[in-house]
């Protein structure tokens, strides 16, 4: 078993503690629920008395639609040439980021965030589009505009790029009263609420809000078999020979629960990019440690992973743990899937 274990008191603490910062907190509940889940974080968000949670696609809307019973804003865009025609859902709110979408939402009835096109470059209208757009967008069931803002700041900070925009939207006597925003602290929105004391901004906060504590949580695989291993005895799919005596450990956790599953990470620095290099030397020798945790340190895989557990080398000179057993894993929560969710 791999499964999720959640100190939920002290979980629960840190949510509500930045929704009382935050009170115009729009949570996000997307792709796999940040490994919580998608119906989990759904009702986290209702008691959290949220009035609105954003999901990642149009498809997942229904994954929340019995645990929250406020509204559901659609993060990725809906386009008439890719997505089906959505239900008559009073609570959906959709997000429309190109000339095609807003023509084809006006006067429907359906709700709308129009999406801006920032310094991330991903979706969005730029200003030609939208003076283009102006006469549909007021057509449109409109609750506002988006702006997905980049983490790190470019030419312009996220408070200036958003004021930017306000602008921009006045120029074209659109409304400016309600913002949807990613991406943006604390201290960007007090000063953006400052400059702008009549546009709500709705900042949407998935890491922050369900992974900000990281201590109240902890992924753990169950020890399923032990086996004792002799010198040059073979062992895995490959029939790899030990080089020293030890033990096998079969645990819980494989590549279907995103177990050594990695995104390219974005390194800076001349340390880190050696370390990496290292990693990858130490891979290309067939050498690869775990997530897995035993005795305190991080072990090496025995064998790549396969599909639903793992097998760990153990030196003979440390304690093995026995089947039934649970060991800590670190792993990248937004790519994890857990047999069970524990609460504790």
């Amino acid at each position: 078993m791999f499964a999720l274990h959640v100190e939920s008191e002290r979980w629960r603490a840190h949510a509500a503690s930045l929704t009382r910062q935050v009170p115009t907190i729009v949570p996000v509940a997307k792709g796999n629920g940040y490994g919580f889940g998608l119906a989990m974080l759904g009702a986290e968000a209702q008691r959290l008395a949220c009035d609105t949670l954003a999901v990642g696609t149009l498809d997942e809307a229904p994954l929340v639609h019995d645990a929250f019973r406020g509204d559901v804003l659609v993060l990725t865009p809906w386009h008439p040439a890719i997505d089906p025609e959505p239900d008559d859902d009073s609570r959906l709110v959709l997000t429309a980021s190109s000339l095609e979408a807003v023509r084809a939402l006006a006067g429907h009835g359906r709700r709308v965030v129009v999406e801006l096109l920032t310094s991330m470059r991903r979706f969005g209208l730029d200003e030609e589009a939208i003076a283009t757009a102006v006469p549909d967008i007021k057509r449109l069931a409109l609750s506002g505009f988006a702006l997905h803002l980049p983490i790190d700041d470019g030419e312009l900070s996220r408070v200036e790029e958003i004021s930017s925009w306000v602008s921009t939207l006045r120029r074209h006597q659109l409304p400016t009263d309600t913002l949807w925003v990613s991406h943006v602290s604390q201290d960007e929105l007090a000063t953006l609420h400052r400059r702008h004391p009549e546009t709500t901004f709705r900042p949407r906060i998935g890491t922050a809000l369900w992974l900000g504590a990281r201590q109240t949580y902890q992924a753990r695989g169950t020890v399923l078999a032990c086996h004792l291993v002799r010198r040059g005895e073979r062992y895995g799919y490959r029939q790899r020979k030990a080089t020293t005596a030890g033990h096998l450990l079969v645990v819980g956790g494989g590549t279907s629960h995103g177990v050594a599953l990695a995104a390219p990470r974005a390194v800076k620095g001349v340390v880190p990019r050696l370390k990496l290099a290292g990693e990858g030397g130490l891979e290309a020798g067939g050498r690869a440690l775990s997530p897995f945790h035993v005795g305190g340190k991080r072990r090496w895989f025995a064998e790549p992973p396969h599909m639903q557990v793992s097998m760990i080398w153990l030196p003979a000179e440390v304690p093995s743990p026995v089947i039934g057993d649970s060991v800590p894993v670190d792993i990248r929560m937004t790519t994890a899937t857990f047999d069970r969710v524990i609460l504790h």
